[in-house]
């Protein structure tokens, strides 16, 4: 494997860096899923509040009021 080449590509072209910066959203995207749902699990235990706002809750109770 060519390192120059790889370097040249991911740094000092367009594509490159645009993949660097999709493969970093990627995982930061990924990451923050992880974490979310072992933050959950921890919490299990904490009520739910009127204005609580949940990226995974599924619940429709404010279109039913």
């Amino acid at each position: 494997m060519d390192w120059i080449g790889l370097y040249h590509f991911l740094f000092e072209t367009y594509a490159g860096m645009g993949i660097m910066i999709g493969a970093g959203l990627v995982i930061s995207l990924i990451a923050c899923i992880i974490m979310e749902r072992r933050t959950r699990k921890t919490f299990v235990d904490r009520p739910k509040g009127k204005d609580d706002w949940s990226f995974f809750d599924d619940d429709d109770e404010e279109d039913s009021e």
